[in-house]
């Protein structure tokens, strides 16, 4: 069995998660985008629909979290 994903950021759109992802792909850490509501039906966040979460593999969180927080 894999290792297991743990969610390190929640974004308001798919546009911030997109750019999460990069910041995070660059710095090596490969990571996954989850939704539970397609793109084109909420362009913006309401009550938490369009909300997009930015996974990666449990032993590289820490160092995610790290990047994203500017540490």
């Amino acid at each position: 069995m894999g290792e297991k994903l743990v969610d390190v950021y929640r974004a308001s759109g798919e546009m911030e998660a997109h750019v999460i992802k990069g910041l995070l792909e660059s710095n090596g850490v490969p990571c996954i985008l989850k939704s539970d509501a397609a793109s084109s039906v909420h362009a913006f966040t309401v009550d938490g629909m369009g909300e997009v979460t930015v996974a990666v593999l449990e032993s590289r969180a820490e160092e995610a979290r790290k990047i994203i927080g500017g540490e």
